[in-house]
């Protein structure tokens, strides 16, 4: 009896082990941050980066579509740099992000864009630094879209329209030309 006691005392322990064990070892999938949109996230310091993504209807100009998250108590300047396409330069452009955890945003309907030149054909990946102040930066690669699906309708680039020159109709050059003045005629009197 005793051992039919002490068999079921040490199969009741196994089967708790068993089944709690499995919290000990497995890893926690609420700790990663997963990407479940079309854009790419990254944290640099204290400004995280979230779901970058390039609008482009042929690749020649694109909007960014990006927001940050900044946790520091200031605002931060954060620098947008990526190689141009077809000239090679390297293209820096410095945004603002609001502190205090607020959310900035561009590339919205109604929000300011950052315009980026010559990037890569949609479909394709294009790589994009992000940084600020003395924090060590990170490159990410955004994935290039176009506005074929609806969720991205009319947020692809509006460029500042360029001014067209108007011509103008100039008046016919002066010439100097002698003013021929009547010469007085006899009147007949009568």
């Amino acid at each position: 009896m005793r051992a039919r006691f002490a068999a079921s005392v040490l199969v009741g322990a196994l089967v708790a082990f068993g089944t709690a064990g499995c919290a000990f070892i497995t890893p926690q999938a609420t700790k990663n941050i997963v990407e479940t949109s079309d854009g790419v996230n990254a944290t640099i310091g204290q400004v995280a980066v979230r779901n970058a993504t390039l609008i482009s209807e042929d690749g020649s100009l694109a909007s960014m579509l990006v927001s940050f998250v900044n946790t520091a108590d200031a605002s931060q300047k954060v620098t947008v740099q990526y190689e141009d396409g077809a000239t090679g330069e390297r293209v820096s452009e410095q945004i603002t992000v609001a502190g205090e955890g607020a959310i900035t945003s561009f590339g919205g309907e109604d929000g300011e864009q950052i315009l980026l030149n010559n990037v890569t054909k949609p479909g394709s990946l294009f790589p994009v630094f992000f940084q600020y102040g003395d924090v060590e930066g990170k490159q990410v690669l955004v994935p290039v879209l176009n506005t074929s699906l609806p969720e991205y309708s009319g947020l692809a680039p509006t460029p500042t329209p360029t001014p067209t020159p108007t011509p103008t109709q100039t008046p016919p050059p002066l010439v100097d030309t002698p003013v021929e003045t009547p010469a007085p005629t006899d009147t007949p009197e009568g």
